[in-house]
C-alpha cells in the first residue's frame, strides 16, 4: 500500500502545480486552442470546435514527460 499512497501524493502535487500555472499564467497560453488545424465552425444556432492540433501537441508534450519520468525513476 505505501507505493499507491505515495503515487496519489504524487499526482496530487502535480495537479496542484498544474493549477496554478493555469491560475497565473492562463493569458500567456491563450494561443493554445487557436493553433493551425483547430477547426471552429460558428453559425447561427451552432458552435462546433476540435481542437485537433491542440490534442497533438498536448499528446506529444505528456508523452514526452512521460518517458522522461520513466528514465529517471
Amino acid at each position: 500500500m505505501q507505493p499507491i499512497g505515495k503515487t496519489i501524493v504524487v499526482i496530487g502535487v502535480l495537479v496542484v502545480v498544474v493549477g496554478l500555472v493555469i491560475w497565473l499564467a492562463g493569458d500567456k497560453f491563450s494561443w493554445f486552442g487557436h493553433l493551425p488545424g483547430d477547426i471552429r465552425v460558428e453559425k447561427k444556432n451552432m458552435r462546433f470546435y476540435a481542437p485537433i492540433t491542440s490534442m497533438i501537441l498536448l499528446s506529444i508534450l505528456l508523452s514526452l514527460l512521460m518517458w522522461l519520468f520513466r528514465k529517471f525513476f
